[in-house]
């Protein structure tokens, strides 16, 4: 519904009635009308029956100039804003002991790596809005999904995710470095920008200690608490499955130094021995980086005077053209 910014001017209306009676009050018997505004003139067709469509018209050019006068607005309801971002890293171990079958999901055994995938995808349901990016890492770290906005593509990529297809080994090190070289790159050529919120999170996940890779973890933590950048570590995995009993799974996890890593950025460390606990794990961690609440919808006034001003300008004209035309 539309609205008026100063509803008092509409008292302006009765103005030419308020005046008409002022000024005939004080006149008294001198003042005199046009015998052709006289009321009930007879001799002629000009007579105030013969001017009501013209006083009639002149009365609503007055009106809708008091309503225009009035300041008339169209409340418009605003797109929601953007929510400001926070920057996720999610770095995920895809050595060769992520193959160990000691996980279970639905009831059924699984190997580490499809627990992780299963967990993970909840996760970023959870993110709507914010900037998330996913390395991988075994021998080597590269970067599956840069920097993005689009969740539901990254959930897609994660599944393509391999045993290692990275390598057999486990580079942490290198792996904490490319996930802080995007958040402190970010994406610029990503639309519509946000705005960062919070510090930028890297999520660690391993179920094995550093062997592999050119940068040195504790160097990489360092370079991370320096940026202002949060390691929050997950030491992942249960007692072994068939690998570990034919003596071929991976070392175990290093827990001092993953504890050490957390402890110098700001982050936690959590174990996970099963999928119940990386999930419930990935639930603290929503909480624990969680995301500003909606802010209420904004309403703009947009004026909209303009339209009875045009109204009584055309009805002004009218006035002047029938008047015009029966003089």
């Amino acid at each position: 519904m539309p609205e008026l910014a100063w509803p008092w001017m509409m008292m302006l209306v009765l103005l030419p009635l308020a005046a008409g009676r002022r000024l005939t009050k004080g006149a008294g018997p001198a003042l005199r009308l046009p015998s052709d505004w006289a009321i009930g003139h007879e001799s002629t067709g000009s007579g105030f029956r013969g001017r009501s469509p013209v006083i009639a018209l002149w009365a609503l050019a007055w009106c809708l100039l008091c309503l225009a006068a009035a300041r008339p607005q169209w409340p418009v309801d605003l797109p929601p804003h953007a929510l400001p971002a926070r920057s996720i890293v999610l770095a995920i171990d895809l050595s060769g002991s992520m193959a160990e079958t000691d996980m279970r999901l639905d009831g059924r055994a699984v190997d580490r790596l499809v627990a992780v995938k299963a967990v993970v995808d909840d996760f970023l349901q959870r993110r709507r809005g914010d900037r998330v990016g996913v390395v991988v890492f075994g021998s080597q770290a590269f970067t599956l999904t840069p920097m993005t906005l689009d969740l539901d593509s990254l959930r897609a990529q994660l599944q393509t995710m391999e045993i290692a297809m990275a390598g057999r080994e486990t580079a942490i090190g290198d792996a904490i470095a490319l996930s802080l070289r995007h958040l402190l790159a970010g994406n610029p050529a990503e639309a519509p920008p946000r705005k960062a919120v919070g510090q930028p999170v890297i999520v660690l996940l391993t179920d094995g200690v550093n062997n592999a890779g050119r940068v040195d973890p504790e160097r990489a933590t360092r370079a991370a608490a320096a940026a202002g950048v949060r390691i929050h570590a997950i030491g992942f995995g249960g007692d072994g499955g068939p690998l570990a009993r034919l003596g071929r799974s991976g070392a175990e996890i290093d827990e001092p130094a993953l504890e050490a890593m957390a402890a110098a950025t700001g982050g936690r460390y959590f174990r996970a021995r099963d999928t119940a606990e990386l999930a419930g794990i990935y639930a603290v961690l929503d909480r624990l980086e969680g995301r500003e609440e909606p802010a209420a919808r904004e309403r703009l006034l947009q004026d909209a005077y303009a339209w009875p001003l045009a109204g009584s300008l055309l009805v002004g004209l009218l006035a002047l053209a029938v008047s015009g035309r029966r003089s």
